[in-house]
Order: structure tokens, then C-alpha cells, then sequence
């Protein structure tokens, strides 16, 4: 019968002691070999948002109000064939005993308030007419042309470039529609058609 071989107490902890840093240096050797990843990340020196980049794209060009009054309402509606009795009689002018069908909106306002653009675009024509006060027309692109009477003053002329929401002038009378007071008669042509402004609004001017 074979005799057993019997270790130290202190044998095989120091095996477990010697493999343990034998696996480490090996380990780290290996590391040291392998060749530095570099990282496949694009930096950027701009922040996200800077002075040069627009907010709205400019393409997103919507027609405005031609005026920024919170108090300002309509005085008189465009005359519709297709609405409501009671809408119609809203939309007819009155004059010398003449019955007229309103081929704009009228804004009303008790005290004067700001004319502004409702696009970029030239001024075609500033003129003083003795029933419908100062009058002034501007085109803007898509075949659009606005027109706005009845101002008791004129901040541009004729042959200007004006910017969308600049003040043209401020709201007046006109003897033609005498009985509203201050206000604007304001009126919109698309391809030489006079249209309804109030279906206009906010809409992009390239979808119209």
C-alpha cells in the first residue's frame, strides 16, 4: 500500500499567491501591447443655437395681421356670396344713397393704432384719395398685393423695400366709411382677384 504524499500547510497557498501574479503580469503585458483605440467622435466647437442660425426656417413665411392691437376688431366684413344673410348685411357700405358690396375688412379701434405690413415687399403706390384718405399698396411675393386706406398718416413713399410687421402708418377716416371712426380698410389680391384677408391669415405664403 502507497503512502500518501502529504504537503506543508504553507504549500498551496503560496501556489494560489504565485498563479494569481503570474495571471496579472500577463494580463498587463497584454494590454500594454494592444495598440491605443482611438474614438471615432466628432467634436464641435459652436453651441447648439448661435446668433447666426434662425429659429423659424425661412421657409415657414405666414401672412400676419396688418396690425399687432390686441383692442382692434372688425368693423366690417368682406362681402361673401356664399355666407349668411346677417353676414352680408355687415359687408355693405353705404354712400350717397348707394348700396356698395365691401371688397375688404374694416378694423376698428376708438383711438389711432399701428398699420404694419403683412409681408415683406415693395411699395407700389402712396397716394391721398378724398374719399378713402391715404392709401397706400405693396407687393409681395406669390402674386399677392395689399392694400391698406383710410390712414391718417404715411411712414413710407413710394419705391420703398419694407420688412413683414413694419409700420406703415397709423389707422384714420374716410368719408366713405365715416360712420366707423378711426379705423383701416384693408385689402388683399391674390393674382389680381380681391380675396377675403380673414381666410389668409397665419397661412404660409407658399401654400396659398
Amino acid at each position: 500500500m502507497k503512502k500518501k504524499l502529504k504537503l506543508k500547510p504553507y504549500v498551496m497557498p503560496s501556489i494560489y499567491v504565485a498563479a494569481i501574479m503570474i495571471f496579472a503580469i500577463s494580463a498587463m503585458t497584454t494590454f500594454e501591447d494592444m495598440p491605443e483605440r482611438k474614438e471615432d467622435v466628432t467634436y464641435v466647437s459652436n453651441v447648439i443655437l448661435s446668433n447666426d442660425t434662425p429659429v423659424v426656417s425661412t421657409n415657414e413665411i405666414v401672412i400676419i395681421r396688418p396690425y399687432n392691437d390686441r383692442e382692434v376688431k372688425i368693423g366690417k366684413n368682406f362681402y361673401n356670396y356664399a355666407s349668411d344673410e346677417q353676414s352680408q348685411q355687415n359687408s355693405i357700405v353705404y354712400y350717397e344713397n348707394t348700396y356698395m358690396q365691401n371688397s375688404g375688412v374694416d378694423y376698428v379701434k376708438t383711438d389711432s393704432f399701428d398699420v404694419i405690413s403683412i409681408l415683406k415687399g415693395t411699395v407700389i403706390s402712396v397716394n391721398n384719395n378724398e374719399l378713402l384718405g391715404n392709401t397706400i399698396e405693396i407687393k409681395h411675393d406669390n402674386n399677392l398685393i395689399s392694400v391698406y386706406q383710410s390712414l391718417e398718416s404715411v411712414t413710407i413713399k413710394e419705391g420703398d423695400s419694407v420688412e413683414q410687421g413694419q409700420i406703415l402708418g397709423k389707422s384714420g377716416q374716410s368719408k366713405i366709411n365715416k360712420e366707423l371712426g378711426k379705423h383701416l380698410h384693408f385689402e388683399l389680391f391674390k393674382e389680381g382677384q380681391v380675396v377675403n384677408p380673414e381666410e389668409y391669415y397665419n397661412k404660409n405664403i407658399k401654400d396659398i
